[in-house]
């Protein structure tokens, strides 16, 4: 593979600017008048822009189609007369992000079912912090794994390659970690301690 070292610093010192002061929506500031699904779909790429568009760019990473099969998995509330408020804004949000390296029946395990307003204001506040520590936390890894693309001297070629490999690493043994907890929830204690003793 081939990088223009150039373009990949440019990438590298956006994502740094961005991703230092990108935030998740406040709750207070998620609109709660009630929208139509077209106005939803609109709010939620300004809100989380940084999701890269389905592969070959024809389609957003949020549809209306996607929004209401969550509705239909019962992974979110159904919209009230159409309209969705602040509710379905955060699930969605929470939804969408957690997505991105998770299946979405395992979303369905960790976000709160027909909980009130404020139970998922509570998850919601809680998710956003997390999720503020946890990107400025890889920010950081990724910004010091990039120092070799910034060194002249270096093999610029072999550095790219490198950082890429580790962010796949990184979202791979995240992505297997977070399922093998998932997969816990509900689980016989005494089964699965039993299946992991070594077999003599």
């Amino acid at each position: 593979m081939s990088y223009d070292k150039k373009l990949i610093i440019h990438k590298l010192e956006r994502w740094d600017r961005f991703i230092t002061n990108y935030h998740l929506p406040d709750w207070d500031s998620i609109p709660d008048l009630g929208l139509y699904m077209d106005q939803v779909v609109v709010l939620l790429v300004q809100y989380l822009g940084f999701i890269p568009s389905i592969p070959g760019g024809k389609e957003s990473f949020v549809t209306s189609s996607a929004i209401n099969n969550y509705v239909r998995l019962k992974i979110m509330p159904a919209p009230v007369k159409r309209k969705y408020y602040r509710v379905h804004i955060a699930y969605l949000i929470m939804i969408l992000t957690m997505k991105q390296s998770i299946s979405i029946s395992d979303v369905q395990k960790i976000l709160p079912a027909d909980s009130s307003e404020d139970c998922v204001r509570s998850v919601y506040e809680a998710y956003s912090e997390k999720f503020r520590q946890l990107a400025l936390f890889f920010n950081q890894q990724v910004q010091s794994a990039a120092t070799d693309i910034r060194t002249p001297s270096r093999d610029e070629e072999g550095a790219v390659g490198r950082l890429v490999i580790e962010c796949g690493l990184i979202a791979g043994f995240s992505k297997i970690l977070a399922e093998k907890l998932i997969r816990l929830c509900d689980a016989d204690t005494e089964a699965v301690l039993a299946a992991e003793q070594p077999h003599e």
